[in-house]
């Protein structure tokens, strides 16, 4: 540890972001970042204790603590403390294929378990990782991981999410020939068409595709398997088939009046927005799609909230995504309704560190609300009891109970009981249905004959990746589960180890 007082004499200092009333405006990255200087500050505040909780993830009351990827944080703080940037980045790219992800779009669970956290606030994990790699990419450190020697194995792997390509990348780098189907019309999956511009950057997960083309992996797009593609057909081409298809089967929310016009889930709005913003059919800072005078050509589902009463249903980072997306459109009204009651403002009692602290905080997303119309967008303990619609099938409105949690009794669950009199109406002609996800679209499972869970999450011990087919592995939220970006991260690097040891027989 190079300065054992930098947490007695610097104060946590992150960079924040943008003006709220500025960046509303525009699709552009939210983020601010510091100055060097303060970044050797910031890494100072690392304690080196001795036992550092951020190194491993786990699961602790049902939530991530501590990072699963196992990066080496002490170590790279340390690092950038004395300058020595490019060694921080090569000990930070040991263990993560692709920080400039995690250090946007990752909940941080490492800075939730640092020990600093115990009675002050946590190192900057996060933002220290991002600029270490950004460094990394600016000096052109950052190269194409071509192996030395192929082995002549090949491998298929379906999806291009991050447990897709972190599979891919670690595949190559062993040797193997590695090609990634993809459905979209652009690889990348969660991290191009699930998280807004403003939040991930396209052109950041565009330039790691980049560099993993050049390091031979092939792409394939616009290509679904069981549609363009028979799952026969993959195994008798590839020595191995991995499945890294996410969990991509939204929740629904099954009340009268369901099928209205006007209900969407929240995936089908945030896809559709990036996808016109992409294809140059969003207006820059006039908050309109062109589509409002004339259709958008090749945009699946185009939803746009510009004029419109929106409700957002559920909460997550999903929920938050849809908030800040229908800002921009420049919805005339915003409400988000999250059937759990308000977090409490500082850590209960059955909520110890270093679990993640179920605290009250506002994301992006409320803080952008807030600006626009004046208050947290959020209704808590709130339950959808149906939508109304007019004569011609349209939403209208929705109708919603007040309701409370009950103790769980004899080792239960807490039950739902609703308050009488407190039905509400909300105006409301777009409604985006943010539940999260029951697992992995079945088609693909169907296709190569893996067994599926009570979830329909892909049957695969973790550790192993190995599906009831020789040949055929499963990871990421496609085996796991709606989960973090940073879990499939390490399930990606984990299910290339079992390939691999598979392929070459040792």
């Amino acid at each position: 540890m190079a300065k054992p007082t930098g947490f007695l004499e610097f104060k946590r200092e992150a960079a924040g972001e943008r003006p709220l009333t500025e960046r509303i405006h525009d699709w552009e990255p939210i983020h601010l970042h510091l100055p060097e200087e303060r970044l050797h500050q910031q890494a100072a505040r690392c304690m080196d204790c001795g036992i550092p909780f951020c190194h491993k993830g786990n699961i602790l009351n049902g939530m991530t603590s501590g990072c699963p990827i196992n990066n080496l944080i002490p170590e790279w703080n340390d690092l950038v403390y004395r300058g020595l940037w490019r060694e921080a980045y090569e000990r930070l790219s040991r263990t993560n294929n692709f920080p400039e992800f995690t250090g946007l779009v990752c909940p941080a669970p490492c800075e939730a378990a640092c020990t600093l956290g115990i009675h002050d606030p946590a190192v900057t994990i996060k933002q220290i990782e991002f600029a270490i790699i950004e460094r990394a990419f600016d000096e052109g450190w950052v190269k194409p991981n071509a192996p030395a020697h192929r082995t002549g194995k090949t491998v298929a792997i379906i999806g291009s999410g991050p447990s897709g390509l972190a599979a891919a990348d670690q595949l190559n780098k062993a040797g193997h020939r590695v090609t990634v189907f993809e459905r979209a019309d652009r690889s990348g999956g969660l991290l191009m068409y699930g998280i807004p511009n403003m939040k991930l950057d396209k052109k950041l997960v565009q330039r790691r595709i980049d560099l993993l083309a050049e390091a031979g992996i092939v792409f394939v797009m616009n290509t679904e398997v069981g549609r363009d593609v028979t799952a026969a057909e993959l195994q008798a081409q590839f020595d191995a088939i991995v499945l890294c298809t996410g969990a991509t089967q939204p929740n629904d929310l099954p009340v009268p009046g369901r099928a209205l016009n006007g209900i969407h889930f929240a995936m089908d709005f945030l896809q559709g927005n990036t996808k016109a913003l992409l294809d140059g059919e969003l207006e820059i800072g006039d908050w309109r799609l062109k589509a409002a005078q004339s259709p958008i050509s090749n945009l699946q589902s185009p939803v746009f909230a510009g004029g419109k009463d929106v409700v957002v249903i559920g909460g997550g980072d999903t929920g938050t995504d849809c908030v800040a997306t229908s800002l921009r459109h420049g919805c005339d009204s915003l409400v988000q309704f999250e059937i759990m009651e308000m977090p409490p403002m500082a850590r209960a009692a059955n909520n110890p560190w270093p679990q993640w602290p179920r605290i009250y905080k506002m994301d992006y997303g409320q803080e952008e609300a807030t600006a626009v119309f004046g208050e947290d967008p959020r209704e808590y303990a709130i339950m959808t009891k149906r939508f109304i619609g007019d004569e011609q099938g349209n939403l209208q409105a929705v109708e919603t109970v007040n309701v409370r949690w009950l103790p769980a009794e004899n080792g239960g669950r807490p039950t739902l009981e609703e308050i009488p009199g407190t039905t509400q109406t909300w105006a409301a002609q777009l409604v985006l249905l943010a539940l999260g996800f029951r697992g992995p679209e079945q088609t693909v499972a169907q296709q190569f004959g893996v067994v599926t869970g009570p979830r329909t999450n892909i049957e695969a011990e973790y550790g192993r990746y190995t599906t009831n087919v020789p040949g055929v592995f499963a990871a990421g939220d496609a085996r796991r589960g709606q989960s973090l970006v940073v879990w499939a991260i390490n399930e990606g690097r984990g299910v290339g180890t079992a390939v691999d040891a598979y392929l070459m027989a040792e």
